[in-house]
């Protein structure tokens, strides 16, 4: 799979009601091929370390990184050339774009909302890209949005620094742990 920097920015996290929805959304970006992340609203550390402990248990160097202000952090992506895709369902249909979004060689940052998203975003993102234009979670059009880029190849990603390896099965479960790793496979 081509190398590509691609980060995800999430928006306005809130512990109480959004811990575990923004926990799935940077685990789903991870094992999808994203880069890293960062998120604004209330810091949650629990999720930064969920997040790392996850990277070092099952490979790769995803990190997330708390930012105190999303509207610098587009502002200063942009200045550094980056490109930004705002996942939107009021967005382009992403099959009426995603060819010339795979075509872009700068990273990507993808942004997605929590709370409502306010118009900045929608000004400060090159892209805004729907996927589908009815209302569902900020995971689901994440994880179709890295599957159309990266064109089913992210599904077949392995970690060559895992400590634990899922061996599939058609019945059962198969788990190599590291001290595994280098007597069986």
């Amino acid at each position: 799979m081509k190398e590509r920097k691609i980060y995800i920015l999430r928006l306005d996290h809130r512990p109480k009601r959004d811990k575990r929805v923004t926990t799935h959304l940077f685990l789903a970006a991870r094992a999808l091929g994203a880069t890293g992340g960062f998120y604004s609203g209330e810091r949650d550390e629990k999720i930064e370390r969920s997040v790392e402990k996850v990277s070092k248990s099952w490979g790769g160097a995803f990190r997330v990184s708390y930012v105190t202000d999303w509207k610098e952090t587009m502002r200063e992506w942009k200045e550094k050339g980056g490109e930004i895709i705002h996942l939107t369902m009021y967005g382009l249909p992403i099959q009426k774009i995603i060819d010339q979004i795979r075509s872009l060689s700068d990273p990507l940052l993808v942004v997605v909302g929590g709370p409502k998203v306010p118009k900045s975003v929608y000004e400060l993102a090159d892209w805004n890209v729907s996927v589908t234009s009815q209302p569902h979670s900020e995971i689901s059009a994440l994880a179709i949005f890295l599957h159309e880029l990266f064109e089913g190849r992210e599904l077949s990603i392995s970690f060559k620094d895992a400590k634990i390896i899922i061996v599939p099965q058609a019945k059962g479960k198969k788990v190599l742990r590291q001290k595994d790793a280098y007597t069986t496979a």
